[in-house]
């Protein structure tokens, strides 16, 4: 890209390096819950006002209560003996971010399919805000065309971009 460039990382330029400390423990405690399958006293991690926003597929929550309802009790009713494995974290001042892996039972209607019972692998990323000891804000990306895959639906229909790596496609090429 020549000339100007768009202003990069407004949200986390600020923080305060000083409540990394703080930003760990809160994050850590509520993976630790979220691993007990606690729904009704969530709370202690997450302000009542906190946004969580996900990418297609997983929709925004606005509030403890939309994210209660609309996330955690539909994806457990869904995803059974699911246990979170954060593959990495990293903590800055009022910022924290992971990505790893749910290993779960498919034991719920989910997106149209019904229960298999199979053993299935959701990957995810998330950044959080926090403040005051709470999370405010949570980016979330949750790769369910993986998980559909495992349970036999490909979403993107034999078109997905795995077919370059294998060689059975060829990548369009440009002129730059």
């Amino acid at each position: 890209m020549i000339g100007s460039r768009p202003e990069q990382a407004v949200l986390s330029r600020g923080t305060d390096l000083s409540k990394t400390d703080e930003t760990r423990a809160v994050i850590e405690g509520m993976v630790d819950g979220l691993n007990d399958h606690r729904i009704a006293d969530i709370g202690e991690f997450f302000s009542q006002s906190f946004r969580w926003m996900g990418n297609t597929g997983c929709g925004i929550k606005k509030g403890l209560k939309e994210f209660q309802d609309n996330w955690q009790k539909p994806f457990q009713a869904a995803f059974s003996d699911k246990v979170c494995i954060d593959e990495a974290r990293l903590y800055m001042g009022e910022w924290a971010a992971a990505f790893g892996r749910q290993e779960a039972i498919h034991s719920g209607d989910f997106m149209g399919l019904a229960a298999s019972g199979k053993k299935i692998e959701i990957r995810y990323m998330d950044f959080w805000k926090v403040e005051n000891g709470k999370i405010t804000d949570n980016w979330v990306m949750v790769d369910f065309p993986h998980v559909l895959a495992q349970l036999g639906h490909d979403v993107f229909n034999g078109e997905g971009w795995e077919a370059f790596d294998r060689g059975q496609r060829t990548p369009p090429q440009t002129d730059e």
